[in-house]
């Protein structure tokens, strides 16, 4: 068994991916391949050698050789079923050395290619989890995906049947030519000759091939990001009732890869009778002019049939090479695929002097800060703010004004186009990423949650807490009540996304989540949209302990829940245009006092309307 690698293959700083690295850790299996590769190679040149011997030692009385000679008699004696005892004996060692040759190839190869794989797996992965948020935004989920699996099983393919398969057939080809050409030159050249044509061909539809394998990989990306977006997505196709869409956009989607398949597999097809026709013009040549050098005396009979079991031989690893074109076109568009995601360099990454973050007193200041998404139109213009220590501050104002995109700088999501987000004082970019968000929490208006038990949601970012401060948390957030009524408590398994939950339920486990975190910082990114007034006071009051002592940031949609905030601050066309407690932005009478007021009155209305439906 190959040994393990302990660690991912190394990327370079240019995000470029070295075959001989990715290798390198497996280089004692790849050994053993390569000796029993040669294993293999001497087999088949030598497997027809005993018929030759046979047909001019006993048929035509042809001496052998000195040195050869003088073995046969030493172990098979000198009666005249010597030398076909010796043929027999010589027939059955070539193949039992052949087949273990050819075993311990395959099973070395096939080794290492699923070991490589799991490498590469790593690499990628870990690369796209670290991408920033800007490049997933862009990015299709699930070509992502495929390039994490159908790419990197397109490597492994080739690994396995190819990497040292070409090895093996070239190292044939060019064993089986050098004993032609010491046999007979003259007779070599002629059944060469079909050589260019056959190599000509090969090239012209391996280049067709690759370009079609590439269009064929990219509409299965394409269709894999559709599957992923509908069946993620299900609610609300079943909801607007587009399934008949849906499955016709699928539909398309599937025949068009269908029509690529098909394209590239015509391609393939051609190759191998092609490779046929070719390799039966060579036969021919060498039956017609190897029958009459035969019959003319200028070449045994041994040797004719030596160069008929030779071309087959040689065809053979020609029609192997030319059925690898396939695997090596897609293992390079595989390839190049993976490295183009490991090329992608994020646009928010480590500085390199940034150091690890001290614990934060959670001072927070926005200097001149201006934000874009497209380096055109701006999301956020000139914003300054400062949030002290342990203040709960409000972030209110129309929708599309740039909330969430402020609160998104703290964490570094995204980094700023202009000015610099501090915290206590230090520009947030002289921090490794991970240092800073190991101390910031997040409750956002959709709770994500994992398909895991409960405990292991709430512990995510925790997991090494002990069960008793799980629950504590979950008690904190008003949450144990309903998991201990689930069916197996904390051990329930929840389904994807969270869907087996309500929304009230969902975000009481983020709210856990986030108070075993136990973090300076926190944000809270509209909490509570969505929920009835159950729920929502439910956690609201869940927040409120979980905001307690801690520089919080709460975007709400609704005035009332912010209102005891130490200061609030109003965005309205992507800029700060009030700032101050509630009762001083009440006062002035601006943009938050009419949001407030408008508020109010639609509160008003909806108690009188549940009112009259409760009577």
């Amino acid at each position: 068994m190959p040994e393990r690698a302990t660690n991912p293959p190394p990327v370079t700083r240019s995000g470029r991916l070295k075959i001989a690295e990715v290798l390198r850790p497996h280089w004692l299996a790849l050994t053993v391949a390569l000796i029993a590769v040669f294993g293999e190679t001497a087999m088949d040149v030598l497997q027809p050698w005993p018929i030759k011997i046979v047909l001019d030692s006993l048929l035509q009385s042809k001496k052998l050789p000195h040195w050869l000679g003088g073995i046969v008699t030493h172990v098979f004696g000198a009666n005249k079923f010597a030398i076909l005892d010796f043929c027999v004996v010589c027939v059955a060692a070539i193949a039992i050395i052949g087949a273990v040759s050819t075993y311990l190839e395959k099973y070395m190869t096939t080794s290492v290619s699923q070991l490589v794989s799991h490498d590469l797996r790593l690499t990628v992965y870990d690369h796209i989890q670290r991408l920033s948020i800007a490049e997933h935004d862009e990015a299709q989920t699930g070509d992502l995906i495929t390039r994490v699996t159908s790419d990197i099983e397109a490597i492994q393919d080739f690994i396995t049947s190819a990497l040292l398969g070409i090895f093996v057939s070239v190292l044939t080809l060019l064993g089986m030519m050098a004993v032609m050409f010491y046999i007979n030159w003259r007779f070599t050249l002629i059944a060469l000759s079909i050589t260019p044509v056959l190599m000509a061909v090969v090239y012209s539809l391996t280049r067709r091939i690759k370009k079609m394998s590439r269009a064929v990989r990219k509409k299965e990306g394409e269709l894999v990001s559709t599957v992923q977006e509908v069946l993620t997505s299900a609610r609300v196709v079943q909801a607007f009732a587009r399934e008949d869409y849906e499955q016709r956009r699928f539909e398309t989607q599937s025949m068009e890869n269908v029509e690529a398949a098909l394209e590239a597999r015509s391609a393939k097809a051609k190759l191998a009778p092609l490779v046929d026709i070719i390799a039966a013009v060579g036969t021919c040549l060498v039956l017609g002019f190897g029958g009459r050098m035969a019959l003319m005396g200028q070449i045994t009979a041994g040797t004719l049939v030596l160069f008929i079991f030779y071309l087959a031989g040689m065809y053979k690893p020609m029609r192997d090479l030319s059925k690898m074109t396939d695997t090596i076109s897609k293992a390079l568009i595989g390839y190049e695929r993976v490295q183009e995601i490991l090329g992608m360099e994020s646009t928010v990454q480590d500085l390199p002097n940034a150091r690890r973050a001290p614990a934060f007193k959670g001072k927070i200041e926005f200097s001149n800060v201006s934000f874009s998404y497209d380096n055109q139109i701006p999301v956020l213009k000139d914003i300054n703010l400062t949030i002290a220590p342990g203040q709960v501050a409000a972030i209110v104002g129309p929708s599309g004004t740039g909330k969430s995109t402020l609160v998104n700088l703290v964490a570094r999501f995204y980094d700023p186009t202009g000015g610099a987000v501090k915290i206590d004082g230090v520009d947030i970019r002289n921090y490794t990423l991970k240092s800073l968000r190991e101390q910031i929490s997040f409750v956002l208006q959709e709770a994500l949650l994992f398909r895991a038990p409960a405990w292991v949601n709430i512990a995510y970012g925790n997991p090494d807490a002990p069960r008793k401060e799980i629950i504590r948390a979950a008690k904190l957030a008003n949450a144990h009540e309903f998991i201990e009524k689930m069916p197996q408590g904390y051990d329930t398994m929840i389904g994807e996304r969270g869907v087996t939950l309500s929304g009230g339920q969902r975000q009481r486990i983020a709210i856990a989540r986030a108070i075993l975190h136990d973090t300076p910082i926190l944000i809270l990114d509209e909490p509570t949209t969505g929920l009835d007034a159950a729920s929502e006071q439910t956690i609201l009051e869940a927040l409120n302990r979980l905001m307690k002592g801690k520089t919080s940031i709460f975007i709400a949609h609704h005035l009332y829940s912010i209102s005891h905030s130490n200061v609030i601050f109003v965005i309205k066309d992507c800029e700060l245009v009030e700032s101050g407690t509630h009762d001083e932005l009440l006062a002035a009478g601006n943009l938050y006092s009419e949001l407030y007021k408008m508020q109010t009155v639609e509160r008003t209305l909806e108690n009188a309307d549940a009112t009259l439906t409760n009577k």
